[in-house]
This record gives structure tokens, C-alpha cells and sequence, in this order.
């Protein structure tokens, strides 16, 4: 779910949105709403690119050029983020072992990536996904932000 215009009011919201700002160095008026996820056994997301490729979204602020992935809870066992283009090394993805870097959620933390170079192009190597949910329940909140004001 994302949250509501009105909810974006509220000052937890505002602290949030503030911090996510000052560390991405992007403007808060650049950030769409944030949407809050809930991932259950067995539940995962395919890899993905963050960054549009159609014209009607790029209507509303140009390309998402950053994402902020906030963990919300612990104890989850699988549910890791996994970039399969990140570095050499191997990691668990759901209790398998891939290519690729794979960020354990563990509550408070946060990973910040880039949908796109400073050249202005889009990068293929932000794929991204969310492994599978082995126990527990893995929640977490998105917030994408763009080249310009978005809303």
C-alpha cells in the first residue's frame, strides 16, 4: 500500500522523508509516496529495474533515478534483497546460493541504490529482487524518487 497524501503530513512521516532527503541528496518534492510492503513464507518479488520505460510514467517527475528500501522488522529468515549485478561474490537468496550481493533486512536498516548514472542514462546493473521468505514475516518501505518534482 502507499501511504495517502494526507498521511505524508503526519511528522513521523515528515522526519522520515527529511532524512531520507538529506542522505540521497535529493530534494523531498522529487519523491513519490511511500509504499509499505508485507512479504509471507514463501512470498518473494522477480528482479526488476526500478526505472520506467515507458513514457506515460515519466510524465510525473521524469525517471526514478534513486530507491530507499527501509527494513521494518526482524527476525524474517530469507527475504534478503538481492542485486544480482553487485560484485563477484556469492550470497544466500532465500537459503540458496547466488551471484550478487544480498542484503539481509534486519530492522532500522536501509539500502540506497541508483536507477541511473550521472550521465542521466539508466543502469541495467540496479536489477534487483526480493528473495524468498523462508519463516517469519518480512516488512518494508519504498520510497522512490525522481529527476523532478514527482506530485
Amino acid at each position: 500500500m502507499f501511504l495517502s497524501s494526507e498521511e505524508k503530513l503526519y511528522p513521523i512521516v515528515q522526519v522520515i522523508e527529511k532524512r531520507i532527503s538529506v542522505f540521497s541528496q535529493i530534494p523531498i518534492e522529487n519523491g513519490e509516496l511511500i509504499q509499505v510492503l508485507r512479504y509471507e513464507a514463501n512470498q518473494y518479488y522477480k528482479p526488476h529495474h526500478d526505472y520506467f520505460s515507458d513514457t506515460f510514467n515519466l510524465k510525473r517527475g521524469g525517471q526514478r533515478i534513486a530507491t530507499m528500501l527501509m527494513y521494518l522488522t526482524d527476525n524474517v529468515e530469507g527475504g534478503e534483497t538481492h542485486f544480482p549485478m553487485a560484485g563477484e561474490g556469492e550470497c544466500s537468496c532465500g537459503g540458496k546460493m547466488v551471484k550478487g550481493l544480498c542484503v539481509k533486512p534486519n530492522k532500522g536498516d536501509a539500502v540506497l541504490f541508483w536507477s541511473m548514472g550521472l550521465n542521466g542514462e539508466s543502469d541495467p546493473n540496479s536489477v534487483h529482487g526480493g528473495c524468498a521468505v523462508l519463516s517469519g514475516e518480512k516488512w518494508s518501505a519504498t520510497k522512490w524518487m525522481r529527476q523532478r518534482t514527482s506530485y
